[in-house]
Order: C-alpha cells, then structure tokens, then sequence
C-alpha cells in the first residue's frame, strides 16, 4: 500500500485550528503528516503556501506555539508527524533545544530544506539522533545518482524526491517523469522514496506512486484550508478521494 502524507501550515484557517487538522488528517486515513513552521520568507513554496505562511504568522503562529499545540494532542497522534520548515528561525530559538522540544512534542522528524548537508553532518546529525529524531533531505530531477544516494545515506525516515525542478504547488509540474522516478527506483536506497510537489488527485497520486513508496500532497491540501469555510468537510472528502 502507498503512503500518503499531507501537508499543511501551523496556524491557519485559524491560529487554534492545528489540533483539530492534526485530528482530520489522521482520521481521514493519511499515514503520516507534514506541518510547516510558517516562515516570512519560504523560498522553495508556491504562492498558495506562501499565502498560508503570510496568514499563518498574521495569525501570531510561532515554533513555541505550534510545539506546545502538538504537545497538547500527543497522546492521541498514532501516525508521524514531521515538522518542515527553514534554518532561520530553528536556529532562533536554538537547534538543541528545538530538538529537544520536538521530542517532547511527539515529533518523528525534521525536514529544513535550506539546511546544507556538510553542515547536517558536521553540526546537528549528532543532535538529531540523541532525540530519536529523523531528518529527510530532498532530491530533485537533476540530482546526480551519487549525491542521490550520499542524501540517502544522511536521510532517516524517508527520502523527498521533487518531482519537477520548481517551487510547490507549481502548475506546470512534469509529475510523471517516467526517467527520473526509474533511475532512483533503481538506486540501492536505503530509505523509503516519497515524491512531493504537483500531486492534486487520486489519479496524480497512483501516477506518481507507481515507482515509488508514497506521495505528499501539500499546495492542493492548503487551499482547502485557505478557501473554504466548510474546509473540515472538504478536506475529509479530499484524502478520502485520494486514498479511496
């Protein structure tokens, strides 16, 4: 069976509206979440989540807030939950003590795309692992097959293959890119490889999984929140639709 992991941004409709999202996704039959730590200036998303950033921080969403959020349904969260979001503000509030906190939250794993792998493994892989925390890296269609599989060899949990060279949520997307997804699903992975960006549909998703262990839906996800004031229900039909 293929994994599904949604995504959404903390903080938005509403700043209190995370427990009950967390709640939804897990219910609603996804295998795993991806909550992003709103940033002002998230470089690799599209204008939709870029849009959910900008709310989410007007909101007064903050890495403090959204930790003591997560904390508050611990107990009840049976899927894994990833925190992603940028290296500025983790480094704000002090990678150890991030880590630390996420731990304490019932956090699996960290995806902070900007973070540069030298210094993953010079700096912070050490702390990750004292806080049984996983960290997933990103690959792209250029990504040559030795650095595939050096990412690979730091990536715990899963490993993020973009499916096209662009931003999330970008329409013109390529999601099927039948050479890309072959060449990684030939490569001696070590990790699970889940692929992100431009999944919309059910149909996209089975598209995309073919080659792969799992898709993440994040740009199309978002907008349910951002649009609809009915989004509780939108958003169960939607991963029903997806995983149906």
């Amino acid at each position: 069976m293929k994994k599904l992991n949604i995504y959404f941004t903390a903080g938005i409709p509403k700043l209190e509206d995370t427990a009950d999202i967390i709640r939804l996704i897990q219910d609603s039959g996804a295998d795993m979440m991806e909550i992003g730590m709103p940033y002002s200036d998230p470089v690799a998303d599209g204008p939709v989540i870029q849009q959910a950033h900008e709310l989410a921080l007007k909101n007064g969403m903050t890495i403090e807030k959204l930790l003591s959020q997560l904390k508050s349904v611990r107990n009840e969260i049976r899927i894994p939950v990833i925190l992603m979001g940028y290296i500025n503000p983790v480094l704000s509030f002090g990678f150890e003590n991030f880590c630390a906190a996420c731990s304490e939250s019932g956090v699996s794993g960290l995806i902070i795309p900007d973070l540069p792998p030298v210094e993953f493994e010079k700096n912070y892989r050490k702390i990750l692992k004292k806080y049984n925390l996983n960290f997933t890296f990103l690959i792209t269609p250029e990504t040559s097959d030795e650095r595939t599989l050096y990412l690979d060899s730091l990536s715990s949990g899963f490993l993020y293959a973009v499916s096209s060279s662009s931003t999330t949520g970008n329409q013109n997307a390529v999601l099927k890119n039948e050479d890309y997804l072959s060449r990684i699903a030939s490569l001696p992975l070590q990790n699970p490889v889940m692929i992100g960006f431009g999944i919309k549909s059910k149909e996209d998703f089975e598209n995309v999984t073919e080659k792969a262990d799992g898709g993440i839906i994040g740009t199309a996800f978002v907008n349910i929140l951002l649009q609809n004031k009915d989004w509780k229900n939108k958003a169960i039909d939607f991963i029903n639709s997806v995983k149906g």
